[in-house]
């Protein structure tokens, strides 16, 4: 990113310039001490007298009353608040004049602001009081008292939580009365400014020590700047929350949320007391103290997907040039760029009316539709279609400009949405609830109906970053949740079974992503790199799942690092300073992938004795028992030379058989069932393959099982509720007893071994009886569905 400094010098104030705010994305209303109000329209570069205001009347801040509402406009007319040195706000209608003027403060109404939805209105005085106000000004209650002036207000995200200044401190007090206060030490002079973003919930200060700071909602230090030689005067969140910018004598600084600093700018400007976003967020304006309007444009921004590196060079032109055979085009727009995305092999750009949608084999002819209103706030791709985000929804559109599907939930609010809270797949959408953080909603991308029965997934802690997988069918489709803890699960999109079962595949992560073309996750650990290769092993076997991990020191990634991309084998690493790094990652997993995709078990093996790497053969023994594959898994795990203890218990005994000889013995099973049951239970299902077994009619190997798990009371239940084997449980269990020189102590086993004879040999004869039955039913079932086929 860069700026742009426009300063229009048709007119300027006579006296400093106190407060902005932007009506449209190209008009602005200024405010200064000489008791005038300007337009400053940016399309024709003219600027105009609103309103000359009374003599007394010095205004302090500007604040419009919010235009939409979840897209909805508001019914109201365009009003705005101003405040003060007179201790009272003033309600002012879009030609200057005042509706309305409330005694609101003792001393000067040093701060002014608009809820989201506008239902209630924030002032703060010099007197060290803050209140709240109804739309039309009517006092509700005066939220808090101290003995210093609170220079600066922010409403939290939901508009629940205020945060103010207190000197030194920065304050969160909720709402509800009941609720307990936040307060720390934030600067070592009086605190200036502040700012809340309602997306990425961050809070931004500055103040007379010089320095600007980033915090989270807690009030934990994420950055602090140097010290500059004045005072920071102003600091405001772009609206999307991915950019701030800094106001200070003669200085004007774009940063990103982290903190870091793409453009430094020293207009000659005076100190810059406020900052105002456009709503779009590609323009910025200052209010300044030599009577300047200072203007600056974002431009220079940078998109890059394998060999293309796209830039932003104007405000309607994008420049791309492809590193591989210095080839560049230029593309040229009707409108001034707002958003845009390159993934996938397009390129998505939105402007203020329209969606242009390139492909990256073609840049001549963009496939290119209307927009319905309201700016877009986000972009996400995915490899079939992309998700546009504005105030009004969210939008499926497919790459030839089809509208897909428009999901939609209770409670939705589409302006606080970003890329953390949202992820995109060929057939899924995921969204993380902001009023319940805990709560993620899961919808089908090609209708935008809500997946299964309709229940969102919900997890134990508060979420912080989701993201879908994106290859392969949507049956098996996962998502990756990173937790308030920084821990990291993983788990099914579609319920195999009654409830989704989350599973825990890595601590300490702060950042990751998954691979464009394979299901492979990479992520920063604390201090590794890591590479999960293959993260649904923990579905099949979790021991295999750490074999199947590739990691390296993070050091080179510095301090606060975070994963922008990872395509093809290469992952490309925002440092905490703002350089890119870039790492490779082996293609060899990625090919695995391939291969198991497609069945081509010989090529798999044949690939992982090339490479004689282990954490391939552990990925190809899960991806081969995930498959039901067993002759490829019995190899893969003799490679890695691992032995099952066969964990479905955690007090198994010392004779459990080596994991190859399991699958083998699962290859001997008689029928299909068995053999289902068998590898649900190698992946640790208990319930699923009793259920297999049961309504396959195989009641006596379900027995079996639970006798070979050492589930006693369970194996009786069922021979006592199916009338057939008592005496074999009770056999087994005897044998059990005596082999560890143990008396019965289990009350209903002793009631019933009183009534029934234990005979080894007619309970062999029985068990024979089974298997042969089973024998017969498998080979008359395969004999049906192969005249069946034939037909």
């Amino acid at each position: 990113f860069h700026l742009t400094i426009v300063l229009l010098n048709t007119w300027t104030h006579k006296e400093l310039v106190s407060c902005v705010g932007w009506t449209t994305a190209d008009e602005l209303y200024s405010c200064s001490e000489d008791h005038q109000i300007l337009r400053w329209n940016l399309l024709t570069s003219e600027t105009s007298l609103v309103v000359k205001l009374q003599e007394d009347l010095f205004p302090i801040d500007l604040h419009w009353f919010p235009k939409t509402v979840g897209g909805k406009k508001q019914a109201q007319a365009e009003i705005f608040v101003l405040t003060s040195t007179d201790g009272k706000f003033h309600l002012a209608s879009k030609m200057g004049r005042i509706e309305k003027s409330v005694e609101a403060h003792k001393g000067a109404v040093l701060a002014g602001r608009w809820n989201y939805d506008g239902t209630a209105l924030i002032t703060a005085g010099e007197d060290g009081q803050i209140k709240i106000w109804s739309k039309s000004g009517m006092l509700r209650s005066t939220l808090a008292q101290q003995g210093s002036p609170v220079y600066s207000v922010a409403w939290g995200p939901d508009s629940d939580r205020i945060l103010y200044t207190s000197g030194r401190l920065l304050i969160i007090k909720p709402l509800q009365p009941s609720a307990k206060l936040l307060q720390w030490k934030a600067h070592d002079g009086i605190i200036l400014k502040v700012d809340w973003n309602s997306v990425n919930d961050l809070i931004l200060s500055s103040g007379e020590d010089c320095k600007y700071k980033v915090w989270d909602s807690y009030g934990r230090l994420l950055y602090t700047s140097s010290s500059h030689d004045y005072p920071v005067t102003s600091v405001s969140w772009s609206p999307d929350g991915e950019v701030f910018a800094v106001g200070s004598f003669n200085t004007l600084r774009l940063c990103d949320k982290t903190g870091w600093s793409y453009a430094l700018e020293k207009p000659n400007t005076g100190s810059v007391f406020s900052l105002a976003w456009s709503a779009d967020g590609t323009q910025l304006a200052g209010a300044c103290g030599n009577g300047h309007v200072i203007f600056a444009h974002v431009v220079e921004q940078r998109w890059e997907w394998r060999s293309f590196e796209i830039t932003l060079t104007k405000r309607r032109t994008m420049q791309v040039r492809n590193v591989v055979n210095d080839a560049e085009d230029v593309l040229e727009f009707r409108d001034r760029v707002i958003k845009a995305s390159l993934a996938h092999g397009h390129l998505v750009v939105t402007t203020s009316l329209q969606c242009y949608v390139y492909s990256a084999t073609n840049w001549n002819t963009p496939l290119i539709f209307d927009l319905k209103e309201g700016t877009v706030s986000l972009i996400v791709q995915a490899e079939k279609h992309f998700l546009l985000v504005d105030g009004t929804g969210l939008y499926v559109f497919s790459y030839e400009g089809r509208l897909i599907s428009t999901p939609r939930f209770p409670g939705m609010r589409t302006d606080i949405l970003n890329a953390q809270s949202v992820s995109l797949s060929n057939d899924t959408i995921a969204i993380r609830d902001k009023s319940d953080e805990k709560v993620i909603f899961l919808f089908d991308a090609l209708t935008g109906k809500a997946l299964g029965d309709g229940k969102p997934l919900t997890h134990k802690m508060e979420v912080v970053e989701i993201a879908l997988d994106q290859c392969g069918p949507s049956s098996d489709r996962k998502i990756a949740v990173i937790d308030k803890n920084r821990d990291l699960y993983l788990t099914a999109v579609h319920r195999l079974y009654r409830e989704h079962n989350i599973c825990k595949i890595g601590t300490m992560v702060h950042t990751m992503s998954w691979n464009d073309s394979a299901n492979i996750l990479c992520g920063i650990q604390d201090t590794q790199f890591t590479v999960w290769h293959y993260p649904s092993a923990v579905f099949t076997d979790k021991d295999l799942l750490p074999k199947t991990l590739y990691t390296k020191d993070a050091s080179e990634f510095s301090r606060a690092p975070h994963i922008l991309n990872y395509v093809g084998t290469q992952v490309t690493v925002r440092r905490g300073d703002g350089s890119l790094v870039y790492s490779s990652v082996s293609p060899y997993p990625a090919l695995l992938h391939e291969y198991s995709a497609s069945s081509r078990w010989e090529d798999a093996l044949r690939l992982c004795r090339f490479a004689k790497d282990q954490s391939l053969w552990a990925c190809l023994a899960g991806m081969a028992m995930a498959n039901r594959e067993l002759t490829t898994a019995e190899v893969a795990y003799a490679a890695i030379g691992e032995v099952i203890h066969q964990s479905l218990k955690s007090h198994s005994l010392s004779f459990s058989p080596p994991r190859v000889q399991y699958i083998n013995s699962i290859k001997d099973l008689p029928s299909k069932e068995s053999s289902v049951a068998h590898m649900l239970l190698f992946s640790g299902h208990v319930q699923e393959a009793e259920a297999t077994l049961l309504q396959a009619g195989l009641v006596y190997q379900t027995i079996q099982v639970h006798i070979n798990l050492y589930n006693w009371d369970r194996a009786l239940e069922l021979a006592v509720k199916h009338k057939t084997h008592v005496d074999t449980v009770l056999a087994y269990r005897l044998k059990f007893l005596q082999d560890f020189s143990k008396k019965e102590t289990n009350k209903r086993f002793m009631q019933y071994a009183e009534g029934v004879e234990v005979d080894w040999e007619k309970i062999q004869a029985k068990v024979e009886m089974e298997l042969v039955k089973e024998r017969e039913k498998a080979a008359t079932t395969s004999v049906r569905s192969s005249l069946a086929s034939r037909r």
